[in-house]
């Protein structure tokens, strides 16, 4: 995976509606170009699964810091990629200080609801040409 570099990676649910959606939120907000994509239904994907020994990850975002070898979860990821966007985005990490259970009660409430709520696809996400330098799995 020569791409990875010193960006950190995004790993999301590539069929659901609501994963593609916040994929295109962060890439027009990554001004800095300091993240990677790839579906959690991916080989790259698989690899960090395994890699990280992460149980039923389709259900979260994972934010993947493959120099410093940690893997964010849940509202902690999501909350983290907000962190580094451009405009007043890194203003919401103060929701941090919430503590993690409860942040990551609504986080799962969200996540057994997003196809019921926003749908899914029948298969992953594919990046426009343009785009395609941001996925790993391309």
């Amino acid at each position: 995976m020569p791409k990875e570099g010193n960006h950190q990676i995004i790993l999301f649910d590539g069929v659901c509606n609501l994963c593609n959606g916040f994929v295109v939120f962060v890439i027009k907000r990554d001004k800095n170009n300091l993240f990677h994509f790839a579906s959690l239904q991916s080989d790259t994907g698989k690899k960090f699964i395994n890699e990280y020994q992460i149980q039923s990850p389709l259900g979260s975002v994972l934010l993947v810091d493959p120099e410093k070898k940690i893997i964010k979860t849940q509202s902690t990821a999501v909350l983290s990629v907000f962190k580094k966007l451009s405009g007043l985005y890194p203003v919401l990490f103060v929701f941090i200080i919430i503590p993690k259970f409860i942040r990551d009660f609504f986080y799962k409430w969200i996540a057994k609801n997003r196809y019921r709520w926003f749908g899914k696809k029948d298969q992953c996400m594919i990046p426009t040409p343009e785009l395609k330098d941001k996925f790993l799995d391309n």
